[in-house]
């Protein structure tokens, strides 16, 4: 009775492991079957760095070096504002915040990571793009009002990753640093920070991938503008709003060519997965 309690339990585990995995190899099989020949009919090279996106033109172009630029210089911005800001909240959280404050900020960083991205679009249009708008001049929808809102969305990965990469040190480290006479503040950014940078590294390459990856808010605050990023102040279209604005209409190359553009993007993911693994495995040895 209990080895086939066993047996039925085992297959139930393999069962819910190959979910996840088919789940994962008919996403690729999606993307790919529908991607790649629009992306060879297009070109690899006219696709990857044409400056220009005009699918209703005759004959149409489907360059998307505009959207990667504005992929890039957003989540470069973000990444830019969060980093150190989650970092150093992380080593407060840690090591220096009261117990009973702590207890209290610990939930407000939890609640930051459930809010809707809606909820945080609505935030960025209401608040911080008139802000842009007043102090700095244009329309206030640009690539620093989205990254400004996407460095609030990353702080919840970076926070959460790195307060748990340094509460794993051994408490000796920072017993025999103070032994030796270092400040609290020697401490925290000679030794303990440099022992958790895997974790602190890690936690910036996922919030690299949260931002790269969303898409409603940026939508709302980016201007959306199909062309290169001339500054700061002016509009960007992401990889991800080019495939949300126009999929609902889109058919034939075009809609390979959004599909193809998906396929650009799960590259991106992919290739920062390998990465948060190998910071992963090299934090191990």
């Amino acid at each position: 009775m209990n080895n086939r309690k066993e047996h039925f339990m085992r297959a139930v585990f393999i069962c819910s492991a190959l979910t996840s995995v088919l789940a994962v190899a008919l996403i690729c099989l999606f993307l790919f079957a529908n991607g790649l020949p629009a992306i060879w009919e297009i070109g690899l090279g006219n696709f990857l760095f044409g400056e220009e996106w005009a699918p209703n033109d005759v004959p149409p172009s489907f360059g998307i070096y505009p959207m990667i630029l504005g992929s890039v210089y957003i989540t470069g911005g973000a990444v830019l504002l969060g980093a150190p800001i989650g970092v150093l909240t992380a080593v407060f959280m840690s090591k220096l915040c009261p117990k009973g404050l702590c207890r209290f900020l610990q939930p407000l960083v939890e609640l930051l990571a459930g809010i809707p991205s809606i909820v945080y679009g609505f935030f960025g249009i209401v608040t911080i793009a008139p802000l842009i708008r007043f102090f700095f001049g244009g329309s206030g929808s640009s690539i620093l009002t989205a990254s400004i809102l996407l460095a609030l969305m990353i702080l919840p990965t970076i926070i959460c990753i790195t307060e748990s990469a340094l509460n794993a040190l051994a408490p000796e480290l920072y017993d025999g640093a103070a032994a030796l006479g270092a400040s609290r503040e020697r401490i925290i950014f000679a030794v303990l920070l440099p022992a958790a940078k895997s974790g602190v590294l890690a936690a910036i390459v996922l919030g690299i991938g949260r931002a790269v990856g969303e898409t409603m808010a940026v939508i709302m605050v980016a201007g959306n503008q199909a062309r290169a990023p001339v500054g700061i102040l002016r509009g960007a279209r992401t990889l991800t709003a080019n495939i949300v604005l126009e999929m609902g209409y889109a058919a034939d190359l075009h809609r390979g060519a959004l599909i193809g553009t998906g396929v650009v993007l799960f590259v991106f993911i992919l290739i920062i997965n390998l990465l948060f693994s190998s910071l992963q495995t090299g934090g191990q040895k």
